[in-house]
């Protein structure tokens, strides 16, 4: 009886499912196919042959994205910019939440609601004192542009000072007894503890900074520092009539964030468990 009364629950799911899955899958199949085949009277999922039907899947679309489309070298920027910037940024938040949560200093609570409150402006609106910044300290249009500007995050010191502060203070306490000093209780005993929610920062700042669009396309004008948003728009602008093109670099820019996904899903679904977002 219960599964009858679940039907139309799992149906919504499916349809739900499909609706999200079909576009990717379509994205996939276009990029393999020959220029003739996208453009048929009867629209095909699978790479066939517009004229006999076979199966006819290419990967012409690719080699012309990453040589001529020049992706390939922006495939390579976007990863450095991740190696780089996602594990300072990590540091940095790590840092700044465990002094709002565990060290006390004037002006402490009220600092932190400033930065709270600062989270309510649009960032659209801190674009112009962003890039004045960015122009006064000779970074922009330079790969230390695109990092140092995002080194931090209030969201993400917000999530792990709240997580910090479920940590049982009598660890911190014991080891402070101990002799041991800040430093050493944050890198010995709350990095340790605080593995989930770090590891959901991580993927979360990889995902939004693999897929930025918005901070490379004004701090940038040299096409060789391009991050992979920024030339595969240039890309889907040059090729417009060319969806084969297009959707191969699309594939490609999604593969990444879709493998990163996939490696820690788990790990995602405990730091949502541990840090309490799940309510």
């Amino acid at each position: 009886m219960s599964r009858i009364r679940l039907a139309p629950v799992y149906a919504i799911l499916v349809v739900l499912t499909l609706v999200s899955v079909v576009p990717f899958l379509w994205m996939l199949a276009t990029s393999f196919k020959h220029g003739p085949d996208v453009y048929t009277k009867v629209p095909s999922l699978l790479p066939l042959d517009r004229r006999t039907g076979e199966w006819s899947p290419t990967l012409e679309n690719y080699e012309h994205v990453v040589g001529i489309g020049g992706l390939g070298r922006a495939f390579l920027n976007s990863v450095w910019v991740c190696l780089v910037l996602v594990p300072a940024k990590l540091l940095v938040d790590a840092l700044a939440a465990y002094a709002f949560a565990r060290i006390p200093f004037p002006g402490r609570d009220r600092l932190f609601a400033l930065l709270l409150a600062g989270m309510m402006v649009p960032t659209i609106t801190l674009l112009v004192p962003r890039i004045h910044v960015t122009q006064e300290l000779g970074m922009f249009d330079s790969g230390w542009g695109l990092i140092l500007p995002n080194v931090a995050s209030v969201l993400d010191i917000f999530l792990l000072r709240q997580f910090f502060l479920s940590l049982p203070r009598e660890l911190e306490e014991a080891a402070l007894i101990d002799g041991a000093g800040r430093m050493q209780i944050f890198w010995r005993i709350i990095v340790p503890l605080s593995k989930p929610v770090l590891a959901v920062v991580t993927i979360t700042s990889f995902i939004f900074h693999w897929n930025d669009l918005v901070w490379p396309l004004v701090v940038l004008n040299d096409p060789d520092l391009y991050t992979l948003p920024l030339a595969l728009q240039q890309l889907a602008s040059s090729e417009s009539g060319r969806a084969y093109y297009i959707m191969a670099g699309a594939a490609l820019a999604v593969v990444p964030v879709i493998i990163v996904l996939m490696v820690f899903q788990r790990r995602i679904m405990e730091g949502i468990a541990f840090s309490g977002l799940k309510s």
